[in-house]
């Protein structure tokens, strides 16, 4: 049974929409879920801590889902709890990730399966459990909340970049399958972003470039995107194309710039 900052309730009406938001309970993912109520939607909350989803929620008609997707029943659990709150789920924000920083060769097996499960697998099987409901009703997006280091790879984040270009990579895959459908597939990439990311990760942000945007205007990129019906790739900032851009005229420049910045 969820806990909720209101309580559960029929169906909702046809017209309001519905907006699953994971990691809602900090930065990005509660950002976006405070956009989307302000916006008119109906919005429902996931993250692992209850006190600081209220607080997402407070003000709101948000409901709140807590519950830990790295667990193996994780995702369809949310997907069982936000079908009973809501009756239907017209958008899936994938916002829920965790980090690790120091090099590879230190990384603990835990930490390894933990970012993999949370960053990755977690959000697979999550929009596994959501999207054939959305196919069967013709309607629906799935928002991906990826990182521009699943896009050029950054040294001493070797498993969070892996499971990053694993999101990205899905989501591309996901977006042709889905072609005709009526549902579609938003893959938005930050670059570092002003939250407590780095502090839970215990290891500070110490780079000087790309200086870090705030999770308000990620959560605007996905208010726009998703208004738009907007598939494909949205950086946050957009010169973070660039880097991609580079690569692929340029690869050993790219190699040359990533060896000297990281």
């Amino acid at each position: 049974t969820p806990s909720v900052a209101q309580a559960p309730r029929a169906p909702l009406h046809e017209d309001l929409r519905v907006a699953l938001v994971t990691g809602a309970s900090s930065g990005i993912g509660a950002a976006t879920a405070r956009r989307f109520a302000e916006g008119g939607w109906q919005v429902l909350l996931n993250g692992r801590d209850v006190d600081r989803l209220e607080e997402t929620a407070a003000g709101t008609t948000g409901i709140v889902l807590p519950g830990d997707l790295a667990t193996p029943d994780g995702p369809r659990r949310l997907a069982e709890s936000a079908l009973g709150a809501a009756g239907r789920i017209d958008l899936l924000v994938a916002g829920a990730g965790i980090g690790w920083a120091g090099p590879f060769a230190t990384m603990p097996h835990t930490a390894v399966d933990r970012v993999l499960t949370v960053d990755l697998n977690a959000t697979l099987h999550l929009v596994r459990e959501v999207l054939p409901a959305m196919v069967a009703a013709g309607r629906g997006r799935v928002v991906l909340v990826g990182s521009v280091a699943g896009t050029v790879g950054v040294r001493n984040e070797a498993v969070y970049s892996a499971a990053k270009a694993g999101v990205a990579a899905f989501a591309e895959a996901l977006r042709q399958e889905l072609r005709g459908t009526g549902v579609g597939v938003t893959h938005v990439v930050p670059g570092p972003v002003d939250t407590a990311f780095f502090e839970r990760r215990g290891t500070p942000y110490q780079r000087t470039r790309p200086r870090p945007t705030s999770p308000g205007r990620v959560a605007s990129a996905v208010w726009d995107a998703v208004g738009r019906g907007r598939d494909g790739d949205v950086y946050v900032p957009s010169w973070l194309t660039l880097p991609g851009r580079v690569r692929g005229v340029a690869p050993a420049l790219y190699r040359r710039l990533l060896d000297r910045f990281g």
